[in-house]
């Protein structure tokens, strides 16, 4: 009896690439870093080469089971999510976004992974970083507004991932603080109705990078995202950003087995 080309790709990785992380130990490490604050958040973007193409698809086989080494390899101390973003972005076809207590373990990470059979077909398109921190503006908004954002978001799936580096100007910066909180807190009134839907997560990027911010968003309602968009850039505060975007990165959520099966097509 035959094996379904699925099931074939997934023994042969297994056999490959040997014993894995637990994805007990593996999942406490992620929630660890996804939760506090002083953690580094790097967002990595990369097209294949060429020469991807070109490769059969045992070749394929081979070099994905590079991929899953070093991911399973790292997963002890940096938490790492894979998107695809090959279809709905036309610069690149993977993003990882990898949380680390040192920025240093995701230079490890990076530094194996662009060595390792699969990554010597990358391209690298950007990489940036930032660091969670404590929000600086919600401790002095009316008690409403901070039950407000502890709304939970729906249950379920969250498939799309969208990216948007972001700088302010000079003159936000100097602004006092009484007149960038009022700001933000009209900022903050924008977002709520769409709390539910959509996902935040916010990385500050000055000094690690050429940004002031990274924002990350999750949804499964593309059209709430674009009309938060649009919502914020109606508010008095959005005046002050010179960039928003460019790129702008859009992509799909995937486990590290469907990128591979994906891939090795």
């Amino acid at each position: 009896m035959m094996l379904r080309p699925t099931v074939t790709v997934l023994i042969l990785l297994w056999l490959i690439g040997g014993h894995w992380v637990s994805n007990a130990q593996a999942k406490a490490d992620r929630e660890k870093l996804l939760s506090e604050p002083g953690v580094y958040g790097t967002f990595a973007v990369f097209a294949l080469n060429e020469e991807w193409v070109k490769q059969d698809p045992a070749t394929r086989i081979v070099r994905l089971a590079s991929l899953k080494g070093v991911v399973e390899q790292h997963r002890e101390h940096v938490s790492i999510d894979l998107y695809l973003l090959r279809g709905l972005f036309d610069q690149a076809d993977l993003l990882f976004r990898i949380h680390a207590a040192e920025l240093r373990e995701t230079q490890e990470f990076l530094l194996d992974l662009k060595s390792s059979q699969f990554g010597k077909y990358f391209k690298t398109v950007g990489i940036m970083h930032g660091l969670t921190k404590k929000p600086n503006y919600v401790p002095g908004f009316p008690d409403q507004m901070k039950a407000d954002l502890e709304t939970i978001s729906e249950p379920g799936q969250k498939p799309y991932a969208i990216v948007i580096p972001i700088r302010k100007s000079a003159e936000w910066w100097g602004l006092d603080q009484e007149k960038r909180a009022a700001m933000m807190q009209e900022h903050t009134a924008a977002t709520l109705p769409y709390l539910k839907t959509v996902k935040r997560k916010l990385y500050y990027s000055s000094g690690l990078d050429d940004l002031d911010f990274i924002a990350y968003f999750e949804t499964s309602r593309l059209e709430d995202f674009h009309s938060l968009v649009l919502s914020l850039e109606k508010v008095q505060e959005f005046r002050y950003v010179r960039r928003f975007g460019h790129p702008i990165i859009l992509g799909t959520m995937k486990s590290l087995d469907e990128v591979v099966e994906l891939l090795a097509q």
